[in-house]
């Protein structure tokens, strides 16, 4: 009741009112009053979107005041130090990693640029999940690093806030927030039937007042104290939550949430009851239970999910949630409406806030579960999995509160088990060995859950918080906690098993291997890698390694052998504990290994992924798809390996230290399936393999035996070292940016540890390994980018093939880094031929490991290196060079590791003990001398070992070899030690079928033998005696091809120096040498072996197959020669066409047809058809024609007066006016005539063309122009080319493929007369004068119906619609001919103007120049004439006469007076109009009348910039010397007279006046004159002279730019002859007048009288500087700043896409919708208005730049690059970008020439949408 009254009065009076009774100090009545109000206004049956009652709650808070009013108020009590802004997805935020402590810092761009972070390494970035700016908290960044405001710590000094201030708000807000969650628990609908939309409609309708919310924290410190009172306050929850007894509204809302609260905890109400009853069914939650299992139906996950409830500590986490504050269940109904925006910022910005800030963690934290459980049901999971992120790394980046919170909330147990469970709903059986033994579960990588990644929030957070060493700390001393988290990263142990698909090809290639490498790396390696980091403290490790040990006992399994999976987490986990064990705690290895077995089983699976890398390679797993070629390479891809290969290699290592090496040895060739190859017999029977996949496979498992002895990434190697290796390793394949190299060097995957290891050492090390190549232009269009290129010391000393082929993920690397090498020692002269791979020394092994060089010296190995150099020396098959270059290795690296302890197992060893062994000890050295008899082999029946007669008695055979007793058997059997045999399977006792395939004998002898297989083996003796020394020197010889390649004294005269580089023979010489230095016995060994130089038995050739094999090399030898032999020629002819048809790329070559030139020289014409091949003249029948590129260009327009090019604007004081533009000022030109002169003698009198003329190019190839309509059919049906549209007439030219549309008909040639038109000619000027006019007045001949003239008129109909109608249609009445007219003869001085810009703008450098070669003006010219011989000139109108003669003038609608005219417009008319050819002494009679009218227009525009006083002066001085005899060619006396004519006419030089006496302060002397008129003439010179040049050949000759004007005069015949010195030429004295020059300069003056209005400088040409595009900042930062928030001029909103014109400083929207005109958008629309279709843009976000070229477009490049000389393209790296001067002007440059379409490659259409 009272409620209502209140409700109708006006509301600030009613809250003033309130105001004041509530300051009472009995203010009960008040309270009362206020809360019946309240109940009015704040009823939650209303609807929300109902405005009223959020005004009536602003002006109840603001008490009476204005609201704003109340908000400044509040501010200034705002106590902030932090700045706390938080931003969405997609903002610009900035990081600074030398500011920063926490890896997650980031600062808003403002804060950043009030900081000084000048030389530290900063990126900006673009938000991914949104986030907030922690500028002034020193918790996650360095004081330094604040910005001004926030370093002040301006809290301190503010007055305390009035109490009255925020009286209302803390009575007020309470409801406000009670009434918004009780919207949405209306809102909610019972269990989880609400589609999105519902969630969604409640949402909008809240959105005022969650915004209401968020205005409130931003008022700043004050307002949110009380906030964060409000929200955290359990009295006022508890009173408000339930309602009052008596609402039923409140009552039923209340029930709502309770309902919804039920089934929040991780195991739902349902599920408890029946893990209680130890029910069968599958509850709820069970995800799992669809795959039930057969024994009692009791699902794996359902068992697993009970015993877990049961062991966590912390029931919370599995109980239903309780909540005690608005806070809590805000955050709950955020979570249940799957984190919209607006909440979340709203809670995100109260965290400045320490109160709230932990309060809101620990509600977090609570609801954690919660979370997990919505994220998982959710459809929208990544916008979720976003804000989920966008929350809780602002929580956790805090170590004190990460801490604070896992010590009071049990976080950690929280985080672990909840990843459990998310993991538990997606397990299936393994499946690795085989079915039924198997009790593993491993999680499904189709599922959902792992397909998108959806755990990434979840395991992004723990990572988050092991970052923290104290966190860290805690997890590793808790053992149980660590054993939870073992098993849950033995649910990913094998997950992904390929099986080898060995029948046909799989029908489906899945792609589940992208989620298993996903989940591996981030789920289990990087959590690693965050507990790894914190291990260089004393945590102890033993346990937490025992751990690891026994989850690997649990799970242990063989794999089957045509199985493998990568994943093997727990070996890797024990791996990385192990070496950071020895390396960073030095504890003992032995004591934390287990027994011999466990390591035979640990190696199994890390050995049989090794073997199967070397299958997929070898093509054994090709039916598999290439998904398994992609799961290979991403296994050892750099975000990869240092998490899956390198621990797998040093698991191996460790294994092979600790276990006998003999067993190694044959373990490893039994998993590459090679072991029937290692036998002497030239033929064998493989059980396994195809004899195809033999080489590979041996050559696969000697480079793995090679890598595991070499590598010494873990074994003892420092950081930096590792470092340094991998940086040469990366270099030495290709040259690489120094973005790409960051990104390959493995680097602590840990992406919140954020530092590469040593990363301030990465500059270092880069520098001394690497040299830098700047960013480099080619020609051809290409842009480099800045690279990185090894050292030549690196080269030589450091490259490390090894590590090269460890950390390839293409094979071709490999290649490549062998070519480099191959070309760096060719280069230095060190070696020329073909370089084998280096042999690199290694640093030394860590003491724990030297167990690993027992696998070199021991007899398994010594055999095995022996049957194989035996093999290679005798050319069995499936040997290669690559074989012996790693057996080669290996020797090597035996010699080089000695094993130092028993030194008396060298004794010659007593006979007894070599009954079954080949070799008497295990010593590689005292091997290596040991000569080895007979052996034992079994071989098929058709080898060519098997003798046919009876082998001779061993006896006879033994007493000649004094060694052996008499009765022993003296050849020694090839099988792998039976003894050492023995004792394994005493120590494994597995049962048998596992022992035979653990371990498979080697000989051949116990094979069972099915019936009918190929030929029967039989027992042979091989006679060898060779020992591995003989052998070695024997395959130098045969090598080296010579006899007796090393004689006896070799060693001696050997330097070793030399022996780094080189082929195999260097490599053999080294090992010998090497071995002679460590023992005298083998140095003795090798000089008697040398001295006796027994030539290499050849094979036996007496195998047919054997000759077979032969022949078929030879053949192929002969047919690879010839292909060389082909491919040369073929390169030469390339060579060489390049040469002839690349003008574009390279403008120095001459071309190949200078059509201009080559016209005088012979009688007729020849062109070639570059289609049909003929040669012949253009006829009127079949026509010749040019292949051109027709454009419109406003190039000209863009020219200004200045040389310097206009800035672009970065402020808003800045702009671009274009009305100085060359365009522009010829635009008011005409304007200005047509409003005062006939409008067909206007059009006569200026050119356009300026904006959209039409340029002509052309490549300089000619075809036939009916092959080229064939031509284009052909291409019209061929659907493949879509570079370009062939219905607009595009093509490539079929020679150069230089982007055409038009052919242009070449006129039938006739050189005959050409003699004649070029005489110089002794005819008085009148007479020529006399002639032209006749000339003139012959009618134009319409030309004969032919093909060549419809061919003709085609051509102009091309021409005239390459450029739009607007720039077209300059007069009064459109279409009327004389628009034609001056169209068709601006094309003309459109080409010529821009070939004299291509030329730099004069003629000094004479004739060659890259634009001459691209011109036709020839054929353009007679294109051109034809077409305008139709229009004949009325010669009543005929300019030539006014030129030439005194006539009265007719007073009719005056024309254009001569002294306005543009002269070189009308040189064009007058040869486009008189008959073709034109004589050249025509020509040049026309060139000198018109240069009599530009000098008088000279004077007379120079005489107007005097001041009076100087133009009296000057017309008193000049007519004295009128009288003089040569007074027509003195300026002075033509001045006077100019100036005396031109005063007749008071107001010419009226206007002017007052600004010229400004101007002109300097006084004007004869030489300054004389200066300006030369200026003033030259443009129609050099547009003269470039005319001649075309027309008749006529070379241009270069000069020095003073004498240009000279030069130029000579060339055109207005002078004789160059005076001596050419800078003294007078410009008047090139005049010849026709008639009295006094009279005819009267007679011009007198037309421009009455004209007061016409300025007369608007009328006059001036000149203007070359084209240029805008300058751009140095930094690109300046540009960014300004331009990516500046809202669009047309639509006033910030475009998505911002784009600026280059060209004009336009600032356009690329792709809006909002500037859309008749459906273009407007960036093309801008490219049609600014350049006529040519349009370059700068994208604002990306930093590249876009060209527009009609209805194409393509990615030019950018022209800013990072300090390492690299673009960033879409700002991915956010590095400061600096302006790269060379490429601007490449980009100026193709602009200015027009060669857009020849030099860029990637053209694609843009159908107007961008």
């Amino acid at each position: 009741m009272m409620a209502a009254s209140l409700l109708r009065r006006d509301k600030k009076a009613t809250a003033a009112h309130l105001k004041a009774d509530l300051n009472r100090t009995d203010n009960s009545s008040g309270v009362r009053q206020l809360q019946e109000l309240l109940d009015a206004v704040l009823n939650p049956e209303k609807p929300a979107a109902d405005g009223e009652a959020l005004d009536w709650c602003k002006c109840l808070i603001a008490g009476g005041e204005g609201f704003d009013e109340f908000c400044k108020t509040v501010r200034s009590y705002d106590n902030a130090t932090l700045c706390g802004l938080v931003w969405t997805a997609n903002f610009v935020a900035y990081r600074c990693r030398t500011c920063g402590i926490s890896p997650c810092m980031s600062l808003c761009a403002e804060c950043f640029n009030n900081g000084d972070h000048t030389g530290h390494d900063f990126n900006m970035f673009r938000s991914q999940a949104g986030g907030a700016c922690d500028c002034g908290d020193s918790n996650v960044m360095r004081e330094s690093g604040f910005c001004r405001r926030h370093r002040l710590r301006t809290g301190e000094n503010i007055p305390l806030i009035p109490r009255d201030l925020l009286l209302m708000s803390e009575m007020v807000l309470p409801r406000f927030i009670l009434c918004i969650i009780q919207y949405l628990r209306d809102g909610y609908v019972e269990p989880d039937t609400s589609t999105e939309r519902d969630l969604q409609k409640v949402l909008q309708q809240l959105e005022p007042q969650i915004s209401f919310l968020e205005e409130l924290t931003k008022m700043g410190g004050a307002m949110r104290t009380v906030l964060t009172k409000i929200l955290t306050n359990q009295q006022a929850f508890k009173e408000l939550s339930m309602g009052q007894e008596e609402n039923l509204y409140a009552k039923k809302n209340y029930d709502k949430y309770l309902s919804a609260l039920k089934n929040s905890g991780l195991v739902s109400v349902e599920e408890k009851g029946q893990s209680a009853a130890a029910d069968v069914g599958v509850g709820a939650e069970g995800g799992a239970g669809a795959m039930e299992d057969q024994d009692g139906g009791q699902s794996v996950g359902q068992r697993k999910r009970v015993k877990l409830s049961s062991s966590t500590k912390d029931p919370c986490i599995i109980e239903s949630l309780k909540h005690k504050c608005f806070l809590e269940e805000l955050l709950f109904w955020t979570i249940k409406y799957e984190f919209p925006q607006k909440m979340v910022t709203f809670l995100l910005n109260m965290l400045p806030d320490q109160d709230y800030k932990i309060t809101f963690t620990k509600t977090f934290v609570q609801h954690y579960a919660f979370i997990m459980k919505t994220l998982m049901k959710s459809h929208e999971s990544d916008t979720m999995s976003n804000r989920i992120v966008h929350i809780s790394v602002q929580l956790f980046s805090n170590e004190e509160l990460a801490r604070h919170v896992t010590e009071e909330c049990q976080l950690l147990d929280i985080m672990v088990t909840v990843l459990l469970y998310m993991m538990e709903s997606c397990l299936i059986k393994s499946e690795l060995q085989d079915e039924e033994n198997n009790r593993h579960v491993v999680v499904n990588c189709s599922e959902a859950l792992l397909k998108n990644n959806t755990y990434w929030p979840l395991v992004s957070d723990f990572i988050n918080i092991l970052s923290h060493q104290s966190v860290a700390k805690k997890f590793l001393e808790d053992h149980a906690l660590l054993m939870l988290w073992m098993s849950f990263v033995s649910f990913f142990q094998g997950m992904n098993l390929n099986k080898r698909e060995l029948n046909e090809h799989v029908e489906f290639e899945s792609q589940t291997y992208y989620a298993a490498f996903a989940a591996e790396l981030e789920a289990c390696a990087q959590p690693m890698w965050g507990l790894l980091t914190h291990c260089k403290v004393k945590v102890s490790l033993t346990h937490r390694i025992n751990g690891t040990c026994n989850t690997l006992k649990l799970w242990f399994d063989t794999p089957a052998p045509n199985q493998v999976t990568f994943h093997l987490p727990l070996h890797r986990y024990y791996a990385m504990f192990l070496s950071k064990a020895v390396k960073c705690q030095g504890l003992d290895l032995d004591s934390l290994l287990p027994d011999q077995e466990m390591l035979m089983k640990i190696m199994v699976h890390p050995l049989q992924i090794q073997a199967c890398l070397s299958e997929i390679h070898s093509n054994m797993w090709v039916r598999n798809g290439l998904q398994i070629k992609g799961q290979a390479m991403t296994y050892v891809q750099s975000h990869f390996c240092n998490s899956m290969i390198d621990p797998d290699i040093y698991l191996l290592q460790v294994c092979a230290s600790r276990l006998d090496p003999d067993y190694f040895i044959s373990s490893v060739f039994e998993r590459f399936k090679v072991v029937d190859l290692l036998t002497m017999a030239s033929q064998h029977q493989n059980a396994v393999l195809d004899s195809e996949q033999e080489r590979p496979m041996l050559e696969g498992a000697l480079t793995f035996l090679v890598i595991l002895t070499s590598l010494r990434i873990h074994l003892g190697m420092t950081d930096d070292e590792i470092l340094r290796a991998e940086m040469v390793s990366q270099l030495c394949m290709n040259d690489r940016t120094h973005s790409a190299l960051l990104d390959l060097i493995p680097e602590n995957p840990n992406p919140k540890s954020g530092i590469v290891p040593g990363s301030c050492s990465f500059e270092d090390m880069l520098s001394a390994v690497a040299d830098f190549k700047a960013p480099v232009f080619e020609p051809g269009g290409s842009m480099q980018q800045g690279m990185y290129t090894p050292k030549a010391e690196v080269w030589e000393k450091e490259f490390d093939p090894i590590m090269v082929v460890l950390r390839t993920v293409y094979r071709r690397d490999v290649q490549s880094a062998m070519d480099r090498y191959a070309a760096f020692l060719k280069q230095f002269g060190i070696h020329t031929g073909n370089p084998w791979p280096p042999y690199k020394e290694r640093t030394p092994l860590h003491p724990c490991y030297k167990g690993l060089i027992r696998l070199l010296h021991c007899k398994t190995l010594h055999i095995v290196i022996f049957t194989l150099l035996y093999k290679i020396w005798m050319d069995h098959q499936n040997m290669s060079e690559h074989v012996l270059c790693m057996v080669l290795y290996l020797i090597e690296l035996g010699l080089d590791n000695q094993i130092q302890d028993n030194k008396e197992d060298e004794e010659p060893c007593i006979e007894e003990h070599c009954h079954d062994s080949w070799f008497p000890g295990t010593n590689l050295l005292s091997n290596l001398h040991h000569v080895i008899n007979f052996v034992r082999v079994r071989v098929p029946e058709t080898a060519p070992e098997v003798k046919r007669e009876a082998p001779p008695s061993t006896s006879t055979e033994a007493s000649s070899y004094g060694q052996v007793k008499g009765n022993s058997v003296t050849a020694q059997v090839f099988s792998l030690v039976a003894e050492r045999r023995r004792k394994f399977q005493e120590i494994i006792n597995r049962s048998t079928t596992e022992a035979t395939q653990a371990v498979r004998p080697k000989s051949s002898s116990t094979r069972w033998v099915p019936p009918g297989t190929p030929p029967q083996l039989v027992t042979e003796i091989l006679e060898i005696r060779e020992s591995m020394l003989s052998l070695l020197i024997k395959l130098h010889q045969k090598m080296s091809s010579k006899q007796n390649s090393l004689s006896a004294s070799w060693l001696e005269d050997i330097e070793s120096n030399r022996l780094a580089h080189g082929d195999g023979i260097t490599a053999i010489e080294r090992i010998l040498t090497k071995a002679a230095a460590r023992s005298c016995q083998i140095k003795r060994s090798i000089q008697d072996i040398c001295g006796k130089v027994c030539p290499p038995v050849p094979p036996k050739k007496n195998s047919p197959t054997d000759k077979k094999a032969m022949d078929k090399e030879e053949r192929r030898q002969r047919a690879r020669e010839r292909q060389q032999k082909l491919l040369a020629e073929f390169a030469s002819r390339q060579k060489s066409f390049m040469e002839t048809a690349m003008d574009v790329e390279s403008p120095d070559t001459e071309a190949a047809m200078d059509l201009g030139a080559s016209e005088v020289m012979e009688s007729e014409i020849l062109y070639d058809c570059v289609i049909c091949g003929q040669s012949g003249p253009s006829t009127e029948d079949r026509p010749t024609g040019l292949v051109v590129l027709l454009q419109a260009s406003s190039v000209l327009g863009h020219r200004c007066k200045s040389t310097e090019p206009k800035n672009l604007p970065t402020s808003d004081e800045e702009h671009v006016y274009p009305a100085d533009t060359c365009g522009a000022a010829n635009d008011v030109r005409l304007t200005l005539m047509q409003q005062f002169f006939k409008d067909s003698s206007c059009l006569q009198s200026v050119s356009i063309g300026w904006d959209g003329g039409v340029y002509v190019q052309t490549c300089g190839h000619t075809l036939h122009i009916d092959c080229h309509k064939s031509y284009m059919e052909s291409l019209r049906n061929d659907q493949v080319l879509q570079g370009f549209s062939v219905d607009k007439g595009e093509f490539t030219c079929p020679l150069c493929r230089q982007f055409a549309n038009s052919v242009l008909p070449c006129r039938p040639g006739r050189g005959t007369e050409a003699g004649t038109w070029h005489t110089p000619t002794n005819k008085k000027t009148s007479l020529l004068v006399k002639e032209v006019e006749e000339l003139q007045e012959k009618p134009g001949l319409f030309p004969t119906e032919s093909n060549l003239s419809k061919e003709m008129e085609l051509v102009i109909k091309d021409i005239k619609n390459t450029t739009q109608k607007k720039y077209m249609d300059y007069g009064r009445n459109p279409g009327s001919p004389d628009n034609d007219f001056l169209f068709m003869y601006s094309v003309a001085r459109t080409n010529l103007e821009l070939e004299l810009v291509h030329r730099g703008g004069n003629l000094c450098s004479g004739g060659a120049s890259a634009a001459a070669k691209r011109s036709c003006l020839n054929q353009l010219f007679h294109v051109l004439a034809m077409h305008m011989r139709l229009y004949s000139i009325d010669s009543a109108y005929n300019p030539w006469t006014k030129l030439t003669q005194i006539v009265q003038i007719k007073e009719a609608e005056p024309e254009v007076p001569m002294l306005f005219r543009d002269v070189p417009s009308l040189l064009i008319i007058f040869v486009l109009t008189m008959p073709q050819p034109l004589r050249k002494e025509h020509f040049t009679c026309v060139v000198k009348m018109l240069y009599n009218l530009q000098f008088t227009q000279a004077l007379a525009a120079l005489s107007t910039k005097f001041s009076s006083e100087e133009r009296q002066a000057w017309s008193t001085s000049g007519a004295l010397k009128k009288s003089a005899a040569n007074s027509d060619k003195s300026f002075e006396a033509l001045l006077s007279h100019v100036i005396s004519e031109l005063s007749k006419d008071k107001s010419v030089y009226k206007v002017n006046s007052e600004e010229a006496t400004m101007v002109s302060s300097s006084v004007w002397s004869p030489q300054s004159i004389e200066f300006s008129l030369q200026q003033f003439c030259l443009p129609f010179l050099r547009l003269s002279c470039l005319l001649q040049h075309h027309l008749y050949g006529d070379n241009l000759t270069g000069c020095l730019e003073e004498e240009e004007f000279a030069s130029l005069a000579v060339c055109l015949g207005l002078l004789p002859s160059a005076p001596q010195p050419a800078n003294t030429v007078q410009s008047a004295s090139c005049l010849e007048w026709p008639v009295n020059t006094f009279d005819l300069v009267t007679q011009w003056g007198a037309e421009v009288k009455g004209l007061s209005q016409i300025h007369a400088a608007d009328v006059q040409s001036s000149k203007w500087a070359a084209p240029r595009l805008l300058q751009l900042p140095d930094n690109y930062n300046i540009i960014f700043q300004y331009y990516h928030r500046k809202a669009c001029s047309a639509c006033k909103k910030v475009p998505k896409d911002p784009a600026l014109c280059l060209v004009c400083g336009a600032f356009v929207c690329l792709k809006g919708v909002c500037c859309k005109q008749q459906g273009i958008c407007e960036c093309v629309l801008h490219s049609q208005h600014c350049g006529a279709a040519t349009g370059i843009f700068l994208l604002i976000n990306a930093s590249v730049i876009i060209i527009i070229r009609g209805h194409r477009f393509c990615l030019w490049g950018s022209v800013y690059l990072d300090a390492h000389g690299e673009e960033d393209r879409d700002l991915r790296r956010g590095k400061p970008l600096y302006l790269c001067e060379e490429r601007y002007r490449v980009l100026e440059q193709q602009w200015v020439s027009h060669t857009f379409d020849h030099i860029n490659k990637r053209w694609g259409p843009h159908y107007n949408g961008l």
